[in-house]
């Protein structure tokens, strides 16, 4: 707000003190006539019979209440009373109205209310990380915004000698070849001079459109350059094409994307995907944290970095299963390695353990079966030895229970389904997040197709899962401010993110959602529900501030490695803690509905 919008909310306000259990509005009050900007102490709301299912919450110095009901010009639906002595200022509604016409801040403010505190908290987070990364610019920003050198183009007709002569004489790396509109029909690097030119002995009058690479792999101007950081890794390329409209705009190296980060997406990548051995990938699996610190201090928000994460992770995996196949002689078209858990939804964080599987065909005999139990046990321990530490609940590959041929795989989950119990279904859960990751996808595929829609048509199982999912505690007290253990802490996994993740797993079994990633299912889920998108937003972003907090305490290294989600309270700062107990609320009211649409 600017300096004079501070002026006005100030000389407009009145100081107000309340003593302890002392009511300020409260539903008999009638339409609220002002606003409360509490200076010092807490106050606490309580719902009253229409939402008491709500249960209390608790505002602290800082806040600003009841927004909602002065925004709608009706009454609070919860009693409001100190907690403690209090004093707050008191904003007339109509100085409030008056504000918002003089000040865009405080009126986005007023529209947005909470929904906006995850932005100053990333940028908090971004100011405190931003010496480790004061050359780097944010893979968020958008390719048409990233400086680009103007993209050198030629016609698929274009003879290759004059094409080679250009880039030569241009000092560049590349050519992409476009059409008559200007759109790219392919490329052709120096990389590929050697393999599709020389090597094939092709005559240099001959067009660049026999020997350029096609189709060419593209980004519109809007995309982000973690999009073409994940695009180069993926598929092992070295430029993009940028494109406005269609028409090439730009064009974007590996260069240019280390000029942005000095470990870079693709680097680490390669340097996995090349790793000859066991020992070269522990070394190298250590710069994935690296690579993850230097993303948090540029402000990348939780769904991105962990999906980063997630990613490099699989590429590790990969290279892992390759590795052990190759020495235990396992054809991999012939089995699928599985991810489970937060590596199937794609939200690894850096202290991870494993959860993996392993399905093998029909009709494999006795032999095959010890034989890729033991191919799986390899991997696992190497992975281990990478930093991923085996499962504690055995949920992995080298176990008698996470390596089966498809038939039982379905058998297993029929009878989960079918028949299992609230226990067997803790245990199962993180089952129902499946990815193939290396091998015959096909097997793993089909699988997860069938298993979503056998869920979907089982009431009694989704009750079960609904009846799971809403046992968590929410680490709320009755006053509605967060409940810490005696030492001050809460687990931001087991008390946080996994009361989001099991919600979600089960509205997208629920309503046919085949996303793996618990912001999608909530999205999604919550679109098939016809649920306003602010509701399942909302549950979507205290999922990512729980996800970025879990991030940050591994970063930091403020956890005993036994612990890695456990985070002090006293070590946040007041805008975190406002968002953490907003988030949890959004936990709470999420496993209200879980209640109120299955345990009826």
């Amino acid at each position: 707000m600017q300096a004079q919008d501070v002026d006005f909310f100030l000389t407009h306000c009145e100081q107000r003190y309340y003593a302890p259990d002392e009511v300020l509005p409260e539903p008999a009050s009638g339409p609220v006539q002002a606003i409360f900007s509490i200076r010092q102490g807490a106050v606490t709301g309580l719902r009253g019979l229409a939402e008491l299912s709500g249960g209390a919450f608790q505002y602290e110095p800082g806040d600003l209440f009841p927004l909602g009901a002065a925004l709608a010009r009706r009454a609070v639906t919860a009693t409001y009373r100190a907690s403690a002595d209090t004093f707050v200022l008191v904003l007339p509604c109509e100085a409030m109205t008056e504000l918002a016409a003089r000040s865009a801040a405080f009126a986005d403010f007023l529209n947005r209310r909470v929904q906006g505190f995850p932005d100053l908290s990333r940028r908090a987070l971004q100011v405190a990380y931003a010496s480790q990364a004061l050359a780097e610019q944010s893979l968020e920003t958008p390719l048409g915004e990233l400086p680009q050198r103007a993209p050198v183009s030629c016609g698929p007709e274009q003879p290759l000698r004059a094409a080679l002569q250009e880039m030569h004489a241009r000092r560049i790396g590349s050519m992409v070849v476009v059409d008559a509109q200007e759109v790219p029909v392919g490329i052709l690097t120096r990389h590929d001079v050697l393999e599709r030119v020389a090597l094939a002995e092709v005559p240099l009058d001959r067009p660049v459109g026999a020997v350029m690479v096609q189709p060419v792999h593209t980004l519109p101007h809007t995309a982000t350059a973690q999009d073409a950081a994940l695009l180069m890794s993926r598929e092992g390329i070295r430029h993009v094409p940028v494109t406005r409209d269609g028409r090439l705009a730009g064009l974007l190296s590996e260069r240019d994307l280390f000029a942005l980060q000095r470990l870079s997406l693709k680097q680490v990548g390669s340097a996995i995907r090349s790793a000859a051995d066991l020992p070269t990938l522990r070394l190298v699996a250590q710069d994935i944290r690296r690579f993850a610190r230097n993303l948090l201090s540029q402000g990348v928000q939780a769904r991105q970095l962990t999906a980063l994460i997630s990613h490099l992770n699989d590429v590790l995996t990969v290279r892992v299963v390759e590795l052990q196949a190759a020495q235990h002689g396992v054809d991999l078209a012939k089995v699928c390695w599985v991810a489970l858990g937060s590596e199937g939804r794609e939200e690894q964080t850096i202290a991870t353990d494993q959860d993996n599987a392993l399905v093998l065909p029909d009709g494999v005999s006795p032999e095959g079966v010890q034989a890729a139990r033991a191919f799986g046990r390899a991997v696992n321990l190497a992975l281990d030895a990478c930093g991923y530490p085996l499962c504690r609940g055995g949920i992995m590959a080298g176990e008698p229970d996470g390596c089966l041929p498809l038939g039982q795989w379905r058998r297993r989950f029929s009878d989960w389904i079918g028949h299992g119990s609230p226990q067997d279904l803790l245990q199962a859960g993180i089952y129902f997040d499946l990815r193939p990751l290396a091998g015959n996808a096909a097997l793993a595929t089909a699988l997860r197709a069938e298993v979503v829609e056998a869920a979907r048509r089982n009431p009694r199982f989704l009750k079960q899962l609904a009846l799971n999912a809403s046992a968590r505690g929410v680490p709320l007290n009755w006053l509605g401010g967060v409940d810490a253990d005696e030492g001050g802490a809460i687990d931001l996994k087991l008390q946080g993110s996994a009361l989001f993740v099991d919600a979600a797993r089960l509205y997208a079994l629920a309503h046919g959602v085949t996303a793996t990633g618990t912001r999608a299912r909530l999205v999604q889920a919550g679109q098939r529900m016809g649920l306003a998108g602010a509701e399942y937003e909302a549950w979507a972003s205290a999922f990512e501030f729980l996800q970025m907090l879990r991030l940050r305490v591994q970063l930091e290294g403020g956890a005993p490695a036994a612990r890695p989600n456990r985070l002090l309270l006293d070590g946040l700062n007041d805008i975190d803690r406002r968002i953490l107990r907003e988030s949890f609320r959004m936990a709470r009211q999420l496993q209200q509905r879980l209640r109120l649409d299955y345990e009826r």
